[in-house]
């Protein structure tokens, strides 16, 4: 049996890390049995689905590296094929017209919910008279079609996660509702209808749809078509246990993307939540991911949502990056924060700046508080930079590196060490205090990237020299002698 599976997101909001972490388990078993990866947009919710949620799903998607091989298929060109199966049903007697109205619905869950009971449809409706059928019809009522669910019946089947599971009829809320009063097919039915026309070997997804598939099961029965293999993977919980929502923060995709998470590192976690890799590896590609990628080890238990391992692998990506890459990467970061730069004149400048701070970057949108004194002529100077330079001998100090800094562009490793030997010697300072005032005065601070690579950096734009004559008029205002 050749492997078939699906990815069906609805485009009434952006995508989000629940949906893209099933889309990732899909894509790994297909890849790892050599079948097919199918989208399908289910997009016939009309009022809600928006073709700009369409274009974030699919981008978001291709971002992670989720490549589909059909697709995608738009339920919404599918509506007809919907409206021959309901027709079906109705003409097999295993559905049948609903003519409740809204309001004769509330009241009969008010109803239920007085007595103590759970909410269910009654269905009261099943054996209408012709008389009764016409009388609604005459009172211009919208009939639904509801498909006869009997409250005796036991579904059972072979979860490829959770093992055996059974659910009985009188659990699943009365008939269910196959299709609106305007014959448009409703989820249910539509998602059974496309599996069975798509040919799904595998349906993976989230344990919020068991219910939904105890419902499926009987309408795949229904169309006389054995069932696909079920996979209910665990929901991606918060940091309190509860489902992870949009009250936690960053849920989307594009949000993971603004903060600056790159998507290797994103999709390799996504594989972690709720799947335990051989060996206790962590690390890995996607494709390195598929070939070791086995249902048997996903989790029952819910995936809790860890923000430091996310973080740790975020960095081992960046990190691992070499500057041309990690630059391509800052560039709009450093642009969102309006630093002034052209992407390509300046290209080696800016590829010097990345190799500089890559090593200190979890997210990259820490660029911009890590490089932002590379990008402008002064800086401001923290207490301990202003003690530092109140030190005896540092207004000499800044005169005689002032005298020695070379012209704009022209400072080299090697020429930076003369110009250090040239201030030890004629000030007489030793070289730790010497080293430790030019940080203060070049960078305002007394912690930061390497002093000699930033002193190069900052020197390709001549803002070593603006920074050190900033120095000497501070000391200067503040009256320190030298």
């Amino acid at each position: 049996m050749s492997v078939r599976v699906r990815i069906a997101p609805s485009p009434t909001g952006i995508l989000h890390i629940g949906t893209a972490r099933t889309a990732v388990f899909n894509w790994l078993f297909a890849r790892h049995h050599g079948g097919t990866f199918i989208l399908r947009v289910e997009d016939t919710d009309r009022e809600r689905s928006r073709p700009e949620f369409t274009h974030n799903i699919l981008e978001g998607l291709r971002w992670l590296g989720l490549t589909w091989d059909e697709g995608p298929i738009f339920q919404t060109d599918r509506l007809d094929r919907y409206r021959e199966r309901v027709q079906e049903l109705l003409d097999q007697g295993l559905a049948y017209y609903s003519y409740e109205t809204e309001a004769e619905l509330e009241a009969l869950r008010e109803t239920q919910r007085a007595q103590g009971e759970a909410p269910r449809y009654n269905n009261q409706h099943r054996t209408l008279t012709a008389e009764q059928i016409a009388q609604f019809v005459a009172e211009g009522r919208q009939p639904v079609v509801r498909f006869r669910i009997e409250d005796d019946r036991e579904i059972l089947w072979h979860d490829l996660v959770r093992g055996e599971v059974r659910w009985q009829g009188r659990d699943l809320g009365g008939d269910m509702v196959v299709a609106r009063a305007d014959g448009q097919a409703l989820y249910n039915l539509a998602v059974v209808v496309d599996d069975i026309d798509m040919g799904i070997t595998h349906v993976i997804r989230g344990e919020d749809h068991i219910a939904n598939t105890a419902k499926q099961i009987l309408l795949y029965e229904a169309f006389g078509v054995t069932p696909p293999q079920f996979a209910h993977t665990p929901l991606i919980l918060n940091a309190e246990g509860r489902k992870l929502s949009k009250r936690d923060g960053v849920t989307s995709i594009s949000d993971f993307q603004a903060m600056g998470y790159v998507a290797p590192a994103l999709a390799n976690y996504m594989t972690l939540l709720g799947w335990s890799p051989p060996a206790g590896r962590e690390v890995f590609t996607l494709a390195e991911a598929a070939a070791a990628f086995d249902l048997g080890r996903v989790n029952r238990a819910g995936a809790k949502f860890d923000w430091e391992r996310l973080n740790w692998l975020n960095s081992h990506y960046l990190h691992a990056l070499p500057p041309e890459e990690l630059c391509d990467l800052l560039i709009p970061f450093w642009a969102a924060a309006g630093y002034a730069f052209d992407p390509q004149a300046d290209r080696p400048w800016l590829e010097l700046v990345a190799a500089l701070i890559g090593p200190s970057l979890t997210v990259l949108k820490d660029a911009a508080g890590l490089s932002q004194f590379f990008f402008t002529p002064q800086v401001s100077y923290d207490s301990e930079a202003i003690a530092q330079l109140q030190q005896p001998g540092v207004v000499e100090l800044l005169q005689v590196v002032s005298e020695h800094t070379p012209e704009p562009g022209t400072l080299t490793p090697a020429g930076l060490q003369a110009v250090v030997q040239a201030a030890v010697k004629t000030t007489g300072l030793k070289k730790g205090v010497v080293m430790k005032s030019l940080r203060a005065a070049l960078m305002g601070q007394m912690h930061g990237p390497d002093l000699s690579q930033s002193w190069v950096i900052l020197n390709q734009r001549g803002f070593d020299r603006d920074r050190l004559a900033a120095a000497g008029l501070l000391l200067a205002g503040s009256g320190t002698a030298s």
